[in-house]
């Protein structure tokens, strides 16, 4: 059974904060966790959900607050301080040895000894038992690497149970696997409760948090949005609580949602059916000449996924993607972009900006790219493209020599932007531009966007934000869990009726 209110505090984090060079990570966190509960702690990309975890398993010093366990008062100068204190956690990246056995995984670091060697009977034997423990029918002598992710989270889970933890914390664990799956992690979810274990659930699906939980937890941008008990918040608020409905402040920017597109011929690019197996469902996505098309639903909803299968950089497993009415088989992001498809990820830093390179230099990236290093772009073409975008998106120093790195992230955002329509595409994917930067970039960023597609450029924009996507798009794809739910036209919705949408799978809300 679930913990009541009354059940002993496993963990009590109070005023927790912690910054990090030019950002208030968390602002005076509150945390509690029970004895016998599944607590879900929830918020979007930069809410502090990672930074609060880690801060509870000494991956982080904290800069401010408490943190209690069992009662007493605790320092965290490492993630073995933590463990001596009952506190595992198992990651989305299962972090066992795959070489190894299941048995030998269970016990790493705690193998039965006899006469200062192993003694891997014994060993086994309380590998099984550990298992047994859990409801599972394992073989602890076989190779760790036969077995599905499914079953090695488990094998994960009774690892960190062999140390008797008293808190376990699961982040993103149902994040590969199917539902037959996610029903038997549930299964030994609900034992470990039953037994006094305090869990902490981190994911984004939807579904399983309300199947699982006890309680939430809601972040917003570092600080402590409120907790609740899973039966006082319904999906909509809990939805509303994530993502906040701030006044925007952006100037005035008018709204594309009711300029008309013409759909009577050949979409820019058609994808049927177009899905991989544990990654996103098959799902159907059109957009035509001059659209722009949001992609809204939470982080974790299947947005990026369905784009990267889009762009070549992920390789479906089903369905067809149609260019201007001709098949077309975008195996790697070199055919998206030859077919005039360009794609800018949401991770400047990882898979955008060369932060070591110049701002000219990484506009004119793409561009030389398609022509060949071996075929220099001419240096008064550079000159000439370089600055056109430099003027047009407003990129500030206006200096083509400055490294980008140096750059704040708004004007990185820029040159992105820049490098991307450098090279004339039909279609441009833009996935979080406007993600961690400043009222006034964002609001540049949205203007060109706009601008452009009223000349023509078709657009396909994912924000989590989405007061951005209905001022942006004239049609909205729904996701949510990895499948696309449904379709609504931005001229027919507003904020609450698209929360609404994406809470209820469509059900009941306007299409």
């Amino acid at each position: 059974m679930p913990a009541e209110q009354s059940a002993p505090h496993v963990v009590q984090m109070r005023g927790i904060t912690i910054r990090f060079p030019g950002v208030l990570a968390l602002d005076r966190v509150d945390f509690t966790l029970r004895a016998g509960e599944v607590h879900s702690l929830m918020g979007e990309n930069g809410a502090g959900k990672s930074t609060l975890i880690k801060a509870l398993t000494g991956v982080y010093t904290i800069d401010g607050g408490t943190i209690e366990v069992s009662g007493e008062q605790r320092s965290f100068g490492s993630t073995a301080d933590a463990q001596g204190a009952g506190i595992s956690t198992v990651y989305q990246e299962v972090n066992l040895c795959a070489n190894l056995t299941v048995g030998e995984n269970v016990m790493l670091g705690h193998e039965s000894r006899r006469g200062g060697a192993i003694d891997w009977r014994t060993t086994h034997s309380r590998a099984s038992q550990h298992l047994a423990n859990l409801g599972l029918d394992i073989d602890p002598r076989t190779a760790l690497a036969s077995h599905s992710i499914a079953i090695q989270q488990l094998v994960a889970i009774s690892r960190a149970m062999v140390l008797e933890s008293s808190v376990l914390i699961l982040d993103e664990p149902t994040s590969s696997l199917d539902r037959g799956e996610v029903e038997q992690l549930f299964a030994v979810i609900r034992g470990l409760r039953d037994r006094g274990v305090a869990i902490l659930f981190v994911s984004h699906f939807l579904d399983q948090v309300y199947e699982i939980s006890d309680r939430i937890t809601v972040l917003r941008n570092g600080q402590l949005v409120g907790e609740y008990g899973i039966d006082e918040l319904p999906r909509d608020a809990l939805v509303t609580a994530m993502i906040g409905r701030e006044l925007d402040d952006l100037t005035a920017l008018g709204t594309s949602a009711h300029r008309e597109i013409n759909r009577s011929g050949a979409p820019v690019v058609r994808a049927m059916g177009i899905g991989k197996r544990g990654v996103l469902e098959p799902a159907d996505l059109e957009v035509f000449e001059g659209e722009v098309v949001g992609i809204a639903g939470l982080l974790g909803s299947g947005r990026t996924e369905l784009v990267r299968l889009l762009y070549g950089a992920d390789k479906p497993d089903a369905g067809s993607i149609f260019v201007k009415g001709e098949a077309a088989h975008l195996r790697t992001p070199r055919h998206a972009i030859e077919r005039g498809i360009s794609f800018s990820s949401e991770d400047r830093r990882a898979e955008g900006i060369i932060a070591d390179l110049t701002v000219a230099e990484n506009i004119m990236l793409g561009v030389q790219a398609r022509k060949g290093w071996l075929h220099k772009v001419k240096a008064a073409e550079r000159d000439e493209l370089v600055a056109q975008y430099i003027e047009a998106l407003g990129v500030r120093p206006a200096n083509p020599g400055a490294l980008a790195g140096n750059l704040s992230g708004g004007n990185q955002q820029k040159v992105l932007l820049a490098r991307w329509l450098a090279m004339a595409p039909d279609l441009l994917v833009l996935d979080e531009p406007t993600r961690g930067i400043d009222v006034g970039a964002k609001a540049d960023i949205q203007r060109k966007v706009s601008e452009l597609s009223q000349k023509g450029l078709s657009v396909v924009f994912i924000s989590s934000e989405l007061e951005e996507v209905l001022r942006i798009a004239q049609r909205i794809a729904v996701m949510r869990d990895r499948h696309k739910i449904g379709e609504v036209a931005a001229s027919d919705v507003n904020v609450d009726g698209l929360i609404d949408y994406i809470a209820n799978a469509g059900e009941g809300s306007a299409a």
